[in-house]
């Protein structure tokens, strides 16, 4: 199989999720007064996050040497543009339930909390499934693939949150008043605890992570699993994601060609999974890096030339600026009966309807 096998202290573990767990309460701490967050603001916090990425796998490189700096920077890389994607379904989510910006950072907060969680669970279900039975590469190989294929030829199909089945199963078990509270996420209406509009909002945005989750933990597991490379290259690539998504929400439309790229990185996954297990072996290392960082620059690249004439609209405006709300609105939606509100945009950077 493909792991790299060195000797994780359990003290370096703890560290490591300290250290992350310290950043979170940093970001917190840091966008505790619920302001609008702006272009700027988030492009700077952005290049503290990627820094952090990438400065870890420095540590890794004087630590234990050059193939597992590599392995974890290949993880970071196509974890960081899978995250991307993310980024969409975000702007979608905020779109269809009009929150507010002041707001926006709140659940994302709580969603990234959520995606590290999950994405933990996931490392490690996944990564004993591929070492105990070597025949689960070829499914998870297959099923990257499928998704590769799925992205690529169905991007246009449009998303609509509140059918998901984990939000409608919240609004069944839990009762819902349909308005924003501030950012309260529950509320007390004659003595019952009632959930907000925002802690819906939040549900769909956890939902939709979940399925994003399985996608790029099998996606790393295709190149380690080794976990501590799996766990930092995920959790260091999730942490800039909320900063990630105020940063790139203004221009999401200039991205029209981005999730070709993504396609062909999953493909490429699955297909590595698989060789893994066949007299071919382990694709080396410093070709997988090559591929994703060729597949990311050529497809961002082809992107921005191809929009290089687009007519700038509101939704290339600053995040935070009231053209350039991602909401659309500031209101909430009128209708208590949330299945009603239509959703405002498409999860495709370039379709009729994108965010």
């Amino acid at each position: 199989m493909n792991g790299l096998s060195f000797n994780v202290p359990l003290w370096v573990w703890a560290a490591v999720t300290l250290g992350i767990c310290v950043m979170l309460a940093v970001d917190l701490i840091a966008h505790r007064d619920n302001h609008v967050i702006g272009f700027k603001e988030a492009a700077i916090w952005s290049g503290v996050w990627i820094a952090v990425g990438l400065g870890f796998g420095l540590i890794l490189l004087a630590w234990q040497g050059g193939e597992v700096s590599s392995t974890y920077y290949a993880g970071y890389l196509i974890e960081k543009a899978l995250s991307i994607d993310n980024v969409f379904v975000f702007a979608l989510v905020f779109s269809f339930f009009a929150v507010p910006d002041a707001y926006q950072h709140k659940v994302l907060f709580w969603g990234v909390l959520g995606a590290l969680a999950a994405r933990l669970v996931f490392i490690f279900v996944g990564a004993e499934l591929l070492q105990v039975f070597f025949w689960t590469a070829y499914l998870f190989g297959a099923f990257l693939i499928w998704t590769g294929w799925k992205m690529a030829v169905s991007k246009d199909e449009e998303v609509h949150p509140d059918r998901n089945p984990i939000v409608r199963l919240v609004k069944k078990l839990i009762p819902t008043d349909a308005k924003f509270h501030g950012d309260r996420f529950f509320i007390r209406v004659n003595g019952k605890r009632v959930a907000t509009l925002l802690f819906v909002a939040l549900v769909a945005v956890e939902a939709t992570d979940l399925i994003f989750a399985v996608d790029s933990v099998a996606a790393v597991l295709a190149i380690t699993t080794n976990t501590f490379l799996v766990w930092t290259a995920n959790a260091f690539a999730v942490l800039g994601l909320r900063s990630l998504y105020f940063c790139l929400a203004g221009l999401l439309r200039r991205f029209a060609y981005l999730h070709y790229g993504l396609a062909v990185l999953l493909a490429f996954a699955g297909v590595k999974l698989i060789l893994s297990e066949t007299p071919v072996g382990k694709l080396p290392i410093p070709l997988t890096l090559g591929v994703i960082t060729l597949t990311i620059t050529v497809s961002i690249a082809w992107s921005l030339i191809a929009t290089r004439n687009q007519p700038t609209d509101s939704r290339e405006q600053p995040v935070g600026t009231e053209t350039g709300s991602i909401s659309g609105a500031h209101e909430p939606p009128a209708d208590d009966d949330l299945t009603h509100h239509q959703p405002h945009a498409d999860r495709s950077p370039h379709g009729k309807d994108s965010p």
